[in-house]
């Protein structure tokens, strides 16, 4: 399983010096004397948790089976600042991008305007877990599990980066998980396990998360894990 946390960008906000025209003296006639001000701008980011914020609502390692450590090179979040959002890419799904963690671009989305994300693996790390949340503009949210979908049906067979094996890939929506919910389980004669993919939306917030562990293609432990964000998504505050 390839580790591939998101890098973010944050940008830099630089003050721009406001440049002020001098009015003529017939101006203020012209306009009867009342001054207009520009519309404030509706702040798109508005009630959206962090990057920051949503570090505190990925699982803790309590939640992990025994014996499951922290990656160091798998956490990453946005901080404090919001991202630029981005437009979804149109192109074929790569679906090699379904083994790895930060799975949700499989859609053709790069992620959220914020997100946080870690991993987990056992001592050998032959099996692995992985959580990220996602918080998104709109109803971009609602478009990520719809378009998973559509993955799913497209990635229904593939070839994995490692092995070079065939990968079968099912998908279904799965009822009670969040405001809605999708799971995709990966297995392949090749492997000794297969593993659980689930993306649950709550509100904006997408969490997506990959689990290997256990013998039952990582299912239960995806499970356990996704139900943690939910909850801890709901105590989160963000103003």
């Amino acid at each position: 399983m390839r580790l591939t946390p998101r890098v973010a960008t944050l940008l830099a906000v630089a003050a721009l010096p406001l440049a002020l025209t001098a009015c003529s003296s017939g101006s203020s006639a012209d306009t009867g004397g009342a001054s207009t001000k520009p519309a404030k701008a509706k702040d798109l980011n508005a009630g959206l948790a962090t990057g920051t914020q949503l570090k505190k609502a990925l699982a803790p390692a309590s939640v992990f089976p025994a014996g499951f450590t922290s990656e160091a090179d798998g956490a990453s979040d946005s901080g404090g600042q919001f991202l630029s959002p981005s437009a979804r890419s149109t192109a074929k799904p790569d679906c090699t991008r379904l083994e790895s963690t930060s799975w949700i671009q499989v859609t053709g989305f790069k992620g959220g305007v914020s997100f946080a994300q870690n991993d987990y693996v056992n001592h050998d790390k032959t099996e692995e877990v992985a959580q990220e949340i996602d918080a998104f503009q709109g109803t971009t949210a609602s478009a990520v599990l719809k378009q998973l979908q559509t993955v799913a049906a497209e990635c229904a067979a593939f070839t994995d980066t490692d092995a070079h094996a065939k990968v079968k890939l099912t998908g279904k929506a799965t009822a009670g998980l969040g405001d809605e919910a999708y799971t995709m389980t990966l297995t392949s004669g090749a492997w000794e396990n297969g593993s659980t993919l689930i993306a649950a939306r709550s509100g904006n917030s997408v969490i997506t998360v990959l689990s290997t562990a256990g013998t039952d293609d990582g299912a239960a432990t995806a499970k356990k894990v996704t139900t943690q964000i939910l909850g801890n998504l709901k105590g989160l505050k963000t103003t």
